[in-house]
């Protein structure tokens, strides 16, 4: 009796794993494609994959002790599932057996041989897609070259300037991490930001900014670019920081002209926009052999900036500017591969800052790094500073995100049931969510029936724009019942059936959508949100009307190709926006992506008032015990 072929029933296996949902088609096809190109094995098609269904979730590589003790955990499969895709295959048991299976494959570069450009690539202990090990080594390698080109500092002067601009009356018990981020900030040519909610990034870049300007040999002729990964959260960024350089001016006087230095920003862009992204390529206009003509670059909701971006967005970077990340690194990872802000910030909670850091934090800006971080910590660590104290989140709701954070779920349910603004649906029902969105949704609904009446067009729809994103419902998940899909097509049925809106086709007025495809001819990018409403200019006709900041920009409905309807949209795609009352919804099924850090990210959307609505009983304990781990080598390759 013949054996049974390994790789065939590999390929059984797959195709049984994909039909279930388990896999992407893509997965199977990416695996068969690599066997066409040489001599091949079942354990190597068995890694292709596994490595391609991680790059879909987010990892950029393969670790292959985790290979070698079954990865089925990682994946979130049961054993029987494992074994119906492995089961007859002799796979290595150890990772040493695993390195040499995947070296003597023509399809696998071992970092240190000959490359022949094969599409696979071993780094030690970690299997790679060629591209995501290039965008790895290139990050790794361009922020340790920043954070160890430290330039000189007249930390008299800096000091000077940084008393002047943080008022010391309205200063907490010690430190003032805000003025040691400036401090540091000043010095290299990157330096990383981070901190939850209120705890003042973007108070604290704008002092930064006023201080490059002060600091600089030529005030006029310094350029600064602010970006952010969505058009939302790069006009919140510039609002903010326009805001903030305002109130700065009264105080700096006519020591700093900066009314006139703030004007000459421009506004803030996406990454894309940024870079010159060109339809239809994943190629940017701006990069090594054509960089930005900046000096200062500041980018905001860093922890969305996937893998490729930052890649890329370095590559553009020249030399002798310098690059400021902000974000928060507890938030969600980006949606496409890799966690590069949580691996940059990995140790930010300890700090590690050496002697000299200390000393130098002391002198630029008279404050005392506590004790309890210093350390000997690598180049990275001295330019990267947590701010600790919020002040905006000091209620309830940042009770219940720090609890959610320190994965302390009886803490986080004793909080809901606190009440107050607060508030739990446990053992929910769909009709829960239909019904507090006909509630959330009242008032911009109410808004659009009234019309514009004596008021200009433009100033109402201003306000029917803030109406609506003053509420907001999130999903764990896209699909199902308790998904984007499901609710709202059931939101938008109860909204119509109470005369709440008029649906008599796709488009309507009242429609909120999301655009789901970058289309740089009408100028919308993915995750952008507008409304749909009548256009004054052609009675009859709709358009969208998206909001940036205060600033109102709309397309002609018929012109939108690719969008969703977004009464509820998920967790993801709310990063960098914020909402007065905030509903996050969670499914049923328990999954490996209802993790602490979708629950943390979406509570801390909420700014007034947060509902959640949970249709089982376990699945939030079993979130906040959950944490994201996303494989990367990258701050092993920065630490190296």
């Amino acid at each position: 009796m013949n054996k049974p072929d390994p790789i065939e029933q590999l390929w059984e296996g797959v195709e049984a794993l994909t039909e279930a949902g388990e896999l992407r088609r893509l997965s199977g096809t990416f695996a068969r494609f690599v066997g066409t190109l040489g001599h091949t094995s079942a354990p190597l098609m068995l890694a292709c994959v596994l490595l391609s269904e991680l790059e879909g979730r987010g990892h950029s590589c393969l670790v292959l002790d985790e290979l070698a003790a079954g990865p089925a955990a990682l994946m979130g499969w049961s054993d029987e599932q494992w074994r119906q895709l492995a089961g007859a295959i002799a796979l290595p048991k150890t990772v040493a057996a695993w390195r040499t299976q995947l070296t003597g494959c023509d399809q696998v570069w071992h970092v240190g041989d000959l490359d022949f450009d094969q599409p696979l690539v071993l780094d030690g202990e970690r299997l790679y897609l060629r591209r995501y090990w290039r965008d790895e080594t290139l990050v790794a390698h361009a922020i340790r070259t920043r954070a160890r080109s430290l330039r000189p500092v007249d930390t008299a002067q800096a000091r000077i300037w940084l008393d002047l601009l943080f008022d010391s009356e309205l200063r907490a018990e010690p430190p003032d991490w805000q003025k040691i981020a400036c401090a540091v900030a000043l010095r290299g040519s990157v330096a990383i930001i981070t901190g939850g909610p209120g705890t003042g990034k973007t108070y604290t870049v704008a002092r930064l900014l006023a201080l490059l300007f002060a600091m600089a040999p030529d005030a006029a002729r310094q350029r600064v670019a602010l970006a952010a990964p969505t058009g939302k959260a790069a006009a919140r960024l510039k609002q903010s920081i326009d805001k903030a350089l305002t109130e700065l001016a009264d105080k700096v006087g006519g020591a700093l002209p900066l009314r006139e230095l703030t004007e000459r920003m421009g506004a803030a862009r996406t990454l894309h926009s940024l870079l010159g992204a060109r339809p239809d390529t994943r190629s940017f206009a701006h990069h090594a052999g054509n960089p930005l003509d900046i000096d200062v670059l500041i980018v905001d909701e860093a922890s969305m900036v996937h893998l490729e971006m930052m890649a890329s967005l370095l590559d553009a970077l020249p030399d002798g500017a310098t690059l400021i990340l902000l974000g928060d690194k507890d938030q969600l990872a980006s949606v496409e591969a890799g966690a590069v802000l949580g691996d940059l910030c990995r140790d930010a909670q300890a700090g590690g800052y050496t002697a000299d850091t200390v000393a130098y934090a002391l002198a630029a800006s008279g404050e005392t790094v506590p004790e309890a971080f210093h350390g000997h910590a690598n180049a990275l660590a001295q330019q990267t500073v947590m701010l600790r104290r919020s002040r905006r989140f000091g209620g309830p709701i940042g009770q219940l995100a720090h609890a959610v954070n320190q994965g302390d779920a009886a803490r986080a349910e004793a909080v809901l049931r606190e009440g107050g603004v607060l508030h739990w649906i446990e053992h929910a029902h769909q009709h829960h969510v239909v019904q507090l969105a006909a509630d959330g949704y009242a008032a911009y609904l109410g808004l659009i029936a009234d019309g514009a009446g004596s008021s200009p067009h433009a100033h109402w729809v201003r306000s029917v724009l803030h109406s609506f994103e003053s509420f907001r419902i999130l999903c764990a998940v896209r699909d199902g019942e308790w998904g984007v899909g499901g609710l709202n097509d059931v939101i938008e049925q109860r909204l119509d059936a109470a005369g709440m809106i008029r649906r008599r086709g796709e488009w309507y007025v009242g429609r909120p959508v999301m655009i789901t495809r970058n289309d740089y001819g009408t100028g919308v990018f993915n995750g952008d949100i507008g409304l749909t409403l009548p256009d004054p200019a052609r009675p009859g006709s709709l358009r969208v009307y998206f909001l940036e900041g205060d600033e109102v920009r709309s397309v002609l409905a018929t012109r939108l190709r690719h969008v969703d309807t977004a009464y509820a949209m998920t967790v993801h795609k709310s990063q960098g926006s914020e909402f007065r009352h905030t509903v996050l919804v969670l499914p049923r099924e328990r999954g490996a992506m209802i993790a602490r850090e979708l629950i943390y990210t979406g509570i801390t959307r909420a700014s007034a008032q947060f509902t959640l609505v949970t249709p089982g009983s376990a699945v939030l304990a079993e979130a906040i015990a959950r944490r994201t781990r996303r494989a990367s080598g990258l701050r092993a390759m920065i630490d190296h």
